[in-house]
């Protein structure tokens, strides 16, 4: 699955989970004066947000700074500090879509990435999707993650690990799983894909089948023929 256009889309309702990812969180409730000052808060965000896509189809990452987008946007430098903090913050904002629309996929949508499938299909699945998803986001990925002590941490990313975790629990439920999630997920690293593609010539179909062997060669399995 591509995910192309992912900044134009309309972003579908998260669905509600059918797996663990972490414990709930509860809901933000007080009163209708704060909800009308955090959907105000909301349609700015978006305004910046539609601002820096725009951008970056003009004129590619690189035109994305603090400053253009404050004066694209018809706003003040610090409201856009504000709200995402500095630039990387910004294009990790940029990517959220994306990754929730990756999410809603593997965590209600149809098999094999979705639920319903063998786990270890729905590992290959999975690593499709992200490979192909990152290729068509290179420039923007590798901006946004110039920060390396933000790579791991970032809210989609801890996804990510977790469900990878909890597919391979289901295969080697003796293994270190959480370890093995962390080694799976490099192989999927942007800037790996980058250098593989970009610098080595190697076609996506090869970095696909690469993933499938890495899958079995890791829980034991054959590969797809």
């Amino acid at each position: 699955m591509l995910y192309a256009g992912f900044m134009s889309a309309t972003l579908p309702p998260f669905p509600n989970p059918q797996e663990p990812f972490d414990t709930p969180q509860l809901l933000e409730v007080g009163s209708a004066h704060e909800a009308c000052l955090r959907a105000d808060a909301a349609r700015n965000r978006a305004r910046l947000l539609e601002a820096a896509a725009r951008l970056i189809a003009e004129h590619g990452v690189a035109g994305v700074t603090m400053e253009a987008v404050a004066q694209a946007a018809g706003v003040g430098k610090g409201t856009v500090f504000r709200r995402f903090g500095d630039r990387t913050g910004l294009l990790m904002a940029l990517l959220d879509h994306s990754a929730r629309t990756l999410q809603a996929d593997f965590i209600s949508g149809p098999p094999p990435l979705g639920p319903g499938a063998p786990p270890v299909d729905r590992l290959r699945a999975l690593g499709t999707a992200l490979l192909y998803r990152y290729a068509e986001q290179l420039d923007l990925l590798l901006a946004a993650q110039s920060e390396p002590t933000r790579r791991h941490s970032h809210p989609s990313a801890r996804a990510l690990h977790m469900h990878t975790t909890m597919l391979l629990r289901q295969v080697l439920p003796d293994a270190d799983c959480d370890l093995l999630a962390q080694t799976l997920m490099a192989y999927l690293d942007p800037a790996l894909i980058h250098h593989l593609t970009q610098q080595c010539g190697m076609p996506l179909e090869r970095l696909e089948a690469g993933w499938y062997d890495l899958v079995a060669r890791v829980t034991g399995t054959d590969v797809p023929r």
